[in-house]
Formats: C-alpha cells, structure tokens, sequence
C-alpha cells in the first residue's frame, strides 16, 4: 500500500523486523520486501526510539535476533552502505506554510488560520512556534516530550484526553502526517491543519 509505506514511518521499523522474522511460516499475503525498504533508505530519520527499531531490520534482522548476539564476532564489522539517517543541510531561503487549527467537538468551536514564514527545511513544530509567537491568544500550544519526539498536548487551550479519546490530529492538504510535528518539514505554500479529532 502507498508505495511501500506499513502504516507510517515510525512503525516501519518494527514491521520490517516482524515481516522478516515470520515470513517463513506466516505468510497472510504477499508484500513487497524491496518496495519497503526502499520507503525506509529515502527517508532521513531523526527520532533515537525510529532509528532503534529500523537498523534491525536493515542489517536483516530483528529484536528475536538478540538473544544469540555474538558482540566478539562483530565487533570489526563495519556498514555495508551509507545510510541516509541524519538529517540534511536545507538552503536558507524562506517558505510560507500555511497554518490552521480547528475544533468543532468540544465547547466554543473554532477555526483560526494564519500564514507563517520560517526558514527552508524548518520543522512543523517551528511554524508552530513561529504563529504562537505572532498571536499568542490564538495559537499558543502546548507539548510533552516523548521517545518519539514532541507530543502536542493542547493548542488554543483545549487539551486532548484519554479519558474523552481526543488528540489533537495533523494534516496535509488533507492527508494525515507520517512523521510527528517534532520531525515533519512543510513545503513552501502548503496547508498543514491541526485538527481536534477522537480516536
């Protein structure tokens, strides 16, 4: 499905390692093996908690694979290829990302949007913080800090909870986002929209 892509890119990692540790005796359909990869060598990861669960994987093998590790044996191993892991160098020139958020669930709905102008190659957690520092009263946000990144816990004052199963969800011109707003870089003139959804 889309292109390789399992899910998205954070559970990419851990459903490689179980597609290849279980491909021998279960096998529910067919999947593209090199499609897959190729969804995870063209994509620059940055998340710690992403990267451990997709270099398994990438060295043909998984997590069961530790329980009869040899560390003598590989200690003079070295990369078989470079991989695109870190982050690139973007330009300096800047971008305008427009940014809206909306709530029609809980108390006085609302739907406010702004365009914000940030560097090239700047994070969606740097527009964000880029239109709260232009209009605190309407865009001030909220975060906590998990292994996988940032974790927007509220915006404009209204808070996700489990209790009530909502969070706060993202989009592009629509389409959720694969990546957190910690990692997810928007292109010049595109729509993200922060949207108070239920699960």
């Amino acid at each position: 499905k889309r292109n390789g892509m399992i899910g998205n890119i954070y559970s990419m990692g851990l459903a490689l390692q179980a597609l290849e540790a279980t491909r021998k005796f279960y096998a529910p359909r067919k999947w593209d093996c090199a499609q897959a990869f190729s969804v995870v060598y063209a994509h620059d990861y940055q998340q710690p908690m992403a990267m451990a669960q997709v270099l398994p994987a990438l060295v043909g093998s998984s997590y069961l694979d530790v329980a009869g590790l040899d560390c003598a044996a590989t200690k003079d191993m070295s990369p078989s290829q470079q991989l695109p892991l870190f982050p690139k160098l973007g330009t300096h020139a800047s971008i305008h990302v427009y940014y809206t958020i909306t709530n029609t669930l809980q108390g006085k709905h609302f739907n406010y949007s702004t365009t914000v102008t940030v560097p090239r190659g700047s994070t969606l957690l740097r527009v964000m913080e880029v239109a709260a520092e232009e209009n605190p009263q309407t865009f001030s946000f909220q975060t906590e800090q998990t292994f996988w990144g940032p974790y927007v816990t509220s915006i404009h004052g209204l808070a996700g909870s489990t209790d009530d199963r909502t969070y706060w969800h993202f989009l592009s011109a629509g389409n959720a986002l694969e990546e957190g707003v910690g990692t997810y870089k928007p292109q010049d003139r595109e729509h993200i929209q922060a949207v108070f959804s239920t699960y």
